[in-house]
């Protein structure tokens, strides 16, 4: 469990600090800090990365990282519980991503057994499973709060589904570059590196670096939430909408308290 409190748990720590920090500067301005708050849109994530990048690049057991779940979804619920204890009403809180269609993830595990691939996208089957078994208990987590919380919308946002059509069918969201390779750092030094390769249009990947997809990928997966299925529950753009409206009757800008 070393990573978890590396990642996460520093994670949460800075959150409640920033959300301190901006209750303060809220509070100088004469402000009602949880009203303020109350019109804001919560985008709490995604939180758990890291915790698992970590352990899998040091090639512990999918078991042992499995146990470690609890344990960042303990930590998401506490960012949470934080924000809405500050008068936070809506917020997004996403899942994990098809780790299994990672660029670094499929470079690190490479398999000569077919099987453990998705014949279709290429990607792992068991590491996007394992993502599946943490977005899984995070649903659960987020249905306890939302009853915990009645009065507060807490959004589950599906980046797993959002962003499997894009490497079930890649064709059809634009992408014409490996969908399984990154656009920078394929070849070579890793992206970051001096002498780091750059492909020549990254709006034709979905991985930039291996780890972290491209503007363009997001974008997909963007629309996916605020357009289609992949947000629980639905309808999350009129939410925005009407939090849009309120904060327009407010002159006061973002950067004023950030």
């Amino acid at each position: 469990m070393v990573a978890a409190a590396i990642w996460t748990m520093a994670a949460v720590e800075w959150l409640t600090t920033r959300v301190l920090r901006t209750y303060r500067k809220i509070a100088s301005l004469s402000l009602d800090c949880n009203e303020f708050l109350g019109r804001s849109l919560f985008l709490v994530g995604e939180i758990g990365g890291n915790d698992y990048n970590y352990p899998f690049f040091q090639r512990n057991s999918v078991e042992v990282i499995r146990a470690m779940v609890p344990e960042v979804i303990n930590a998401i619920s506490s960012a949470i519980t934080t924000l809405i204890s500050h008068g936070a009403a809506t917020l997004v809180v996403p899942g994990n991503l098809p780790i299994g269609c990672s660029a670094a993830y499929l470079a690190i595990y490479k398999s000569q057994n077919k099987d453990d691939y998705d014949p279709q996208t290429g990607c792992l089957n068991w590491l996007n499973e394992f993502a599946q078994y943490h977005n899984g208990y995070l649903e659960k987590e987020l249905d306890r709060l939302q009853t915990l919380y009645p009065n507060t919308t807490i959004f589950y946002a599906d980046y797993y589904n959002a962003s499997m059509p894009i490497y079930r069918s890649p064709d059809q969201y634009g992408f014409k570059g490996s969908t399984l390779k990154p656009c920078c750092g394929g070849i070579g030094p890793r992206c970051g590196s001096s002498g780091a390769s750059v492909c020549s249009d990254p709006s034709s990947y979905v991985s930039w670096d291996g780890i972290h997809l491209t503007e363009a990928a997001y974008k997909w997966i963007a629309m996916g939430l605020l357009q289609g299925p992949y947000i629980v529950p639905p309808h999350i753009t009129m939410s925005c909408l009407s939090l849009s409206n309120n904060v327009s009757h407010n002159s006061l800008r973002l950067s004023h308290i950030v």
